[in-house]
C-alpha cells in the first residue's frame, strides 16, 4: 500500500498538465500567441487552459486548415475562423458557443448540433451540401449564402424569433425544412425562387404553401400534357415567373 500511494498523488499532476492536440501550425501559433489563453506562457496550450476560457477565438484569414483542438474550450462563447482552408468543422462539444462566423472557407461539413446556445451562425460561401440547425434553439441569425445545398433542416422550434435569414445562391435547393411554411413564406423573403418550405421535405406529399404571389400557368403530365389536378400522379405545376413545381397529391 505504501508503494502505490506515490504513484496515486501523481495522477492528477499529469491530468493538469495534458496538452491539447493541436495538429495545424497556424492554429496553434496563434493559441499559443494569446496570453489570454496560453496564460503560463509556454509552448503548448493546456487542458485546463483550454477548458478554462470563456472568451473569442479570432482565427480570421490565418490559413489554417483544421480546427482541431478547439473542441477542447468548452467555454468558448465566440469563434471566428472566416476566410481560411477549412473543410470541415465539429464543435459538437462547444456548448457554450453563441456565435460562429466560418464563411469563405472550403466547408464540406460542419456539425453544430452540441452549440445549443448558438445565436449567430454564418457558414456563406463554402460547399456545403447539408446544413442541420435543428438543435441551436437560440438561432437568431443565419446567413447561409453561395453553398451547394441540397438538404437544410431549420426545424429548431424558434423559427418565429430568427430576426434575419439570408439563404439565396443554393442553386441546387428545393425544399427547406421548417417550423411553420406559412410563416417562413410570409416572413423569409432572402431565397431562391426555385425555394419552398415545408414541415417534411422528405415526404412524398409536396402541397406545402410556397405559391404565394406566383400565377399557374398550367398543369401538366409527365409528358407534358395539360390537364387538370389527379390523384396519385405526378404533375408539373408551371407558374408565370417560370418556375416549375412538382406534385405528387396522395389521395
Amino acid at each position: 500500500m505504501k508503494k502505490l500511494l506515490p504513484i496515486l498523488l501523481c495522477l492528477p499532476m499529469i491530468g493538469f498538465g495534458q496538452n491539447v492536440n493541436i495538429p495545424d501550425a497556424n492554429l496553434k501559433a496563434y493559441l499559443v500567441g494569446n496570453s489570454i489563453i496560453n496564460t503560463n506562457g509556454d509552448s503548448e496550450i493546456q487542458v485546463s487552459e483550454a477548458s478554462s476560457f470563456n472568451g473569442e477565438i479570432n482565427c480570421y484569414n490565418m490559413n489554417i486548415s483544421d480546427l482541431t483542438g478547439v473542441e477542447s474550450f468548452t467555454d468558448l462563447t465566440n469563434l471566428t475562423c472566416s476566410n481560411n482552408q477549412l473543410t470541415s468543422i465539429d464543435l459538437s462539444y462547444n456548448t457554450a458557443l453563441t456565435s460562429l462566423n466560418c464563411g469563405n472557407n472550403q466547408l464540406t461539413s460542419i456539425d453544430v448540433s452540441g452549440a445549443t446556445a448558438l445565436s449567430f451562425l454564418r457558414v456563406s460561401e463554402n460547399q456545403l451540401t447539408i446544413l442541420d440547425v435543428s438543435t441551436n434553439t437560440a438561432l437568431t441569425f443565419l446567413y447561409c449564402l453561395y453553398n451547394q445545398l441540397i438538404n437544410l433542416d431549420l426545424r429548431n422550434g424558434n423559427n418565429i424569433n430568427i430576426n434575419y435569414i439570408s439563404l439565396s445562391g443554393n442553386p441546387n435547393l428545393n425544399c427547406i425544412n421548417v417550423d411553420d411554411a406559412s410563416f417562413s413564406s410570409a416572413n423569409w423573403t432572402n431565397i431562391d425562387p426555385q425555394n419552398y418550405f415545408s414541415n417534411n421535405c422528405s415526404g412524398t406529399t409536396d402541397i406545402e404553401i410556397h405559391t404565394i404571389n406566383k400565377e399557374l400557368i398550367k398543369i401538366t403530365d409527365i409528358f407534358g400534357r395539360e390537364v387538370n389536378e389527379k390523384r396519385n400522379n405526378l404533375l408539373f405545376y408551371l407558374y408565370e415567373d417560370g418556375t416549375v413545381e412538382k406534385k405528387i397529391i396522395i389521395e
